[in-house]
C-alpha cells in the first residue's frame, strides 16, 4: 500500500493513504477493499476521529445538550408518527445516555405510556452479538458492560423491530462511526428480520466519510437536532 516513508513530509506518499484521509477526496477511496494496510490505516484515522468528537462532544454546555435532546426527542416522535404510525404495538431499541451522548429517556417514557415496547441493548457475552431486554419506566437498572445501566436479567428477551444508535461520527450516506467495539454492526448481522435503525447524533458530529469496510452496515435514517440528516429509500 505504501511506496516507502509513511511521514507526510516524506519522499515519498501512500499510494492510497487513509490515515490521511483528509487528503483524499472520498470517491476515491474502495469500500469493499481488504487490504490489511488500508484497514489498519482506517482504522488508526476512526480512533483519532473518535477522540476528537468525543472531545468535542464533552464541551457541549448542559443548556446546549439539554436543547439539542429535546430537538431529537421532536423529530423522532415525528419520524416514528410518520413511518410506523407511532410505533405502537412495536418493539423499539433505545440507549442509556453515556459520554454526552443525546438524552432521549423521557421520550422513552412518553412511548411507553402510548403502547410502544421499549427495549435496551445489553452485552451478555464479550464479542457476541448484542440481545435486546424489555425496559419499562419502573425498571430497576443494574449496571452492565463497562458500567453501562441495563435492565436486569430477569427482564423479557426481545428483537426489535426498531432500534436507535447513538452515533459518535456519521455521514450523509448512512454511515456510523461508534466507540469502535464492532457490537452494533455485528448485531444487525444477525438480526432477522433486520430492524429499521435510526442513528441518533449531533450536527457537529458530521463526517465526510467513514472509509466504509465490508463489515460497515449503513442506517436506515439519521436524526440530529436539525432533523432529518440521511435516509435510505425503503420499499
Amino acid at each position: 500500500m505504501s511506496n516507502g516513508s509513511d511521514k507526510p513530509g516524506g519522499q515519498n506518499r501512500f499510494t492510497s493513504p487513509p490515515c490521511y484521509a483528509s487528503d483524499i477526496a472520498p470517491d476515491y477511496f474502495d469500500p469493499l477493499a481488504v487490504d490489511p494496510d488500508q484497514t489498519r490505516d482506517v482504522s488508526r484515522w476512526r480512533k483519532a476521529e473518535r477522540t476528537r468528537l468525543l472531545a468535542e462532544r464533552r464541551e457541549l454546555s448542559v443548556a446546549n445538550r439539554k436543547a439539542a435532546s429535546e430537538a431529537l426527542a421532536g423529530h423522532l416522535r415525528q419520524a416514528l408518527r410518520n413511518r410506523f404510525e407511532g410505533a405502537q404495538g412495536a418493539i423499539l431499541s433505545a440507549y442509556w445516555p453515556i459520554k454526552g451522548e443525546p438524552d432521549l429517556r423521557s421520550l422513552m417514557s412518553e412511548l411507553h405510556e402510548a403502547g410502544v415496547a421499549i427495549a435496551f441493548p445489553v452485552v451478555e457475552t464479550r464479542f457476541a452479538p448484542l440481545i435486546f431486554r424489555r425496559w419499562t419506566p419502573e425498571t430497576r437498572m443494574v449496571r452492565g458492560d463497562w458500567n453501562i445501566p441495563v435492565p436486569p436479567s430477569a427482564s423479557s428477551v426481545v428483537t426489535p423491530a426498531i432500534a436507535l444508535a447513538p452515533l459518535v461520527g456519521w455521514t450523509e450516506d448512512g454511515y456510523r462511526l461508534g466507540y469502535g467495539g464492532g457490537y452494533f454492526d455485528r448485531t444487525l448481522a444477525v438480526l432477522e428480520p433486520r430492524p429499521f435503525v435510526i442513528g441518533i447524533g449531533f450536527d457537529a458530529a458530521q463526517l465526510s466519510t467513514i472509509y466504509p469496510q465490508p463489515h460497515d452496515i449503513g442506517l436506515d435514517m439519521i436524526l440530529t437536532e436539525s432533523g432529518v440528516r440521511a435516509q435510505r429509500d425503503i420499499a
